[in-house]
């Protein structure tokens, strides 16, 4: 996925699937650096969001044999409580809320430090 990804791993998934968690390292050499806030670099909340997403997609694709891709078609309640910085681990907690075949929406939750950074529902679907 080239610069877009935006999870480095999952380091836990739930028995059933409906749950997991994963992680991005943020290294000082990311291309949003340069430009997102000159010489106070954040991550841009839509990265959180992408973050969020992927690990949603990641589950999704678990969850229903034969899905090759997960399409991001909305999100609901997001809220940025904090801010994310290269040398931080931006930790992603994702967890089934509604799932089919058609549609899917999970609760996503990002922490650094173990402190809430942000929270949002991602709705995907099988493409």
């Amino acid at each position: 996925r080239g610069h877009m990804r935006m999870l480095d791993g999952v380091t836990w998934i739930s028995d059933d699937g409906f749950e997991a968690m994963a992680f991005k390292d943020l290294r000082d050499d990311e291309f949003w650096v340069p430009g997102h806030i000159p010489g106070r670099p954040l991550l841009p909340g839509v990265l959180m969001i992408e973050a969020g997403a992927q690990l949603a997609s990641y589950m999704t694709m678990r969850l229903i044999e034969g899905v090759k891709f997960i399409g991001f078609v909305g999100c609901e309640g997001v809220k940025f409580r904090g801010q994310t910085v290269p040398g931080d681990r931006l930790v992603v907690l994702g967890k089934s809320v509604k799932f089919n075949r058609r549609r899917s929406i999970f609760a996503i939750q990002g922490l650094v430090d173990s402190k809430l950074v942000f929270e949002a529902q991602i709705i995907g679907m099988p493409i």
